[in-house]
């Protein structure tokens, strides 16, 4: 996924580049009038950049260099919006048929039936969109979309409109289609939950600019977009897999460089990934291994970098086989002697879980102790 484009709508600008991932969900994250639709519609074709280029997967799209500005019905791009856009006289049967009957059958490789399991819409079949519920109502246009067999979805904030109980019915349906079809997706939203759970790369934007593009471990890790995320305190995310579902004592079993984290309260199938987020206040920081305490997750490490900006706290970047951050008192510095290079062990008191990007199971973000 290749986007560079620049356009001027009026007093605002668009100038906006980055790459995506080959297959799975790209997260275009951003404020309300960052520019995140405007980057859609000129993917889809439906709004012409002024200048630039947009490639999926070798297929260029767009190359004002060269000339090159394929329509909208010829770049094979499956669009969802926030509403679905239904068409009302027509059976939800119908309404997956539509765009599947106008794709060539030489290009189809997404299946009716295969769909309709995916998604678990087989019993809605013969009912017309006015008698589906908003989350039924998505899942349908998801499946019309995927039945055009893509080279790209895109999704607009599909689950803007939806409220908690709906969203909880179709985020996990979005997390299987990077495992089930080679699809690379561009997710629009403004909600990190959503995120959290459905991607692996993101590019964040800012007044029509992409202000960074990357993994999503590294760049929910990176200080300087912190308060960004609306967040007044640093953290560390981190994906694990699931080893097995609870020990003896309860307490599931996370896999992660070569380590593993026990915590509490969730239920996560072998093999799943779960992405965990620590905040720093949840790490402490010992000079030796405690040898009697009721944490469970205690990890060697060394000092990289010690943010100090004269303020009661300071943040403290440690690489345990990956980087964690700590937030610890300024007093607790000094009495250590904290420098880069040291080594010292990691407390992890608590973390946050999020169930997706590619897991079997889909929950929201909760605390979860790791005593």
């Amino acid at each position: 996924m290749e986007i560079s484009v620049r356009r001027k709508q009026g007093n605002f600008g668009i100038d906006a580049s980055f790459h995506g991932a080959e297959s799975g969900v790209t997260a275009l994250y951003g404020p309300s009038g960052a520019g995140k639709t405007s980057i859609v519609n000129m993917v889809a074709g439906l709004t012409r950049p002024d200048a630039g280029r947009i490639a999926i997967n070798g297929l260029c799209l767009f190359d004002s260099a060269q000339r090159i500005d394929l329509p909208p019905e010829k770049r094979r791009i499956g669009y969802i919006f926030q509403d679905g856009r239904l068409l009302p006289h027509l059976s939800v049967r119908s309404n997956l048929n539509f765009g599947m009957h106008r794709t060539p059958a030489g290009r189809r490789f997404v299946h009716f039936d295969q769909v309709v399991d995916l998604l678990g819409i087989g019993h809605l079949l013969h009912r017309r969109p006015a008698k589906l519920s908003g989350g039924e109502k998505q899942r349908v246009a998801i499946g019309r979309a995927l039945l055009t067999s893509p080279a790209m979805l895109l999704m607009d904030e599909p689950l803007a409109s939806l409220d908690s109980a709906r969203k909880a019915e179709v985020l996990p349906f979005i997390m299987r289609l990077g495992r089930e079809f080679s699809i690379p997706i561009l997710y629009v939203s403004h909600a990190m939950d959503e995120i959290l759970n459905l991607a692996t790369h993101m590019a964040i934007m800012e007044e029509g600019r992409v202000l960074a593009c990357g993994n999503i471990e590294d760049l929910l890790s990176r200080s300087d977009l912190q308060t960004f995320f609306g967040r007044t305190e640093i953290g560390t995310v981190i994906s694990t897999v699931a080893e097995n579902p609870k020990d003896s004592f309860g307490l599931a079993h996370l896999r992660f460089g070569g380590r593993i984290l026990k915590v509490q309260g969730i239920q996560a199938a072998p093999g799943a990934l779960v992405r965990v987020r620590i905040p720093a206040s949840h790490v402490a920081i010992a000079l030796k291994a405690p040898e009697q305490t009721s944490l469970q997750n205690i990890f060697p490490g060394i000092i990289c970098e010690i943010l100090d900006q004269g303020a009661h706290f300071v943040e403290v970047r440690l690489d345990i086989g990956c980087a964690l951050w700590a937030r610890i008192t300024r007093q607790s510095c000094l009495n250590l002697d904290l420098k880069p290079g040291l080594p010292v062990f990691a407390l992890i008191k608590s973390v946050a879980v999020s169930l997706g990007a590619s897991t079997r199971i889909g929950t929201p973000d909760f605390m979860t102790s790791c005593l």
